[in-house]
């Protein structure tokens, strides 16, 4: 069996146990993984290290996309940077992107706090085609999940964790072999609507209006209060004070 030259890249606990799945099953795959790229994430421990992941198993770990070489798949989870066609063009089968959020409803980041302030039932990950733009590629493959009452950013994202990481190891083989249908997300944006928002947008969520109602209120704390990260806060002349989530029992 030829096998196939891959380059993963990827970041956070999400990438790094794909990664894992990888080298753990690359033999009966039929992959030859030949290069991995990575970001360093500070607020989610020293356990997930990537590269040092790939080290130990002599895989090459490069710094820049344009030193990639070619391959027939490239596969990114959670990778940081936006891939150029030039980029996506090494791939000579597919490049494909494992998105934490349904799509076409939430492209770019902050999808999990988003979902809560825009009132979602249902979320979601997807498998899609990387394109020249953010999340914009056809979908191949997609998981949907409803959403809990009063769920919180964390608690989201812990949901979403493990129907992504179920979804890549279902689907690896078929990405492998090309055995696979993809959906232009255009026929899927009158159902569900689309959105692209960027990092810098979590910045302004986290500021809560003490004169909103209730239920928004509680809505935008619920999305923004993530643990490892600034919390959601009010202005109190002129300096902020921020919210803290008691979690102990009733």
């Amino acid at each position: 069996m030829d096998l196939k030259k891959v380059i993963f890249l990827g970041s956070k606990p999400i990438g790094y146990n794909c990664l894992l799945y990888i080298l753990d099953n690359r033999q009966q795959l039929g992959i030859d993984l030949i290069g991995v790229m990575t970001s360093e994430r500070k607020e989610f421990g020293g356990d997930h290290d990537l590269a040092n992941l790939a080290d130990s198993q002599n895989i090459p770990v490069y710094n820049r996309l344009g030193d990639l070489p070619d391959c027939d798949i490239i596969y990114s989870v959670q990778y940081h940077e936006i891939l150029k066609q030039e980029h996506i063009n090494k791939a000579k089968q597919i490049a494909v992107n494992l998105h934490m959020a349904p799509l076409p409803e939430y492209r770019g980041s902050n999808q999990f706090s988003f979902a809560i302030i825009d009132g979602k039932t249902e979320f979601g990950t997807t498998i899609h085609k990387m394109s020249a733009g953010i999340d914009s590629g056809d979908i191949i493959f997609q998981k949907r999940f409803p959403i809990p009452e009063n769920c919180w950013v964390d608690e989201l994202y812990d949901l979403t964790y493990k129907a992504s990481l179920n979804l890549f190891r279902q689907t690896l083989g078929h990405i492998v072999t090309g055995t696979f249908q993809t959906v232009p997300q255009e026929l899927l944006e009158s159902k569900y609507g689309t959105s692209l928002h960027y990092k810098g947008e979590i910045k302004k969520l986290k500021e809560i209006d003490l004169n909103w109602d209730a239920e928004k209120l509680s809505r935008h704390i619920r999305a923004t209060y993530m643990p490892g990260f600034e919390p959601p806060y009010c202005l109190v002349n002129g300096e902020k004070v921020h919210f803290r989530r008691d979690r102990s029992p009733d």
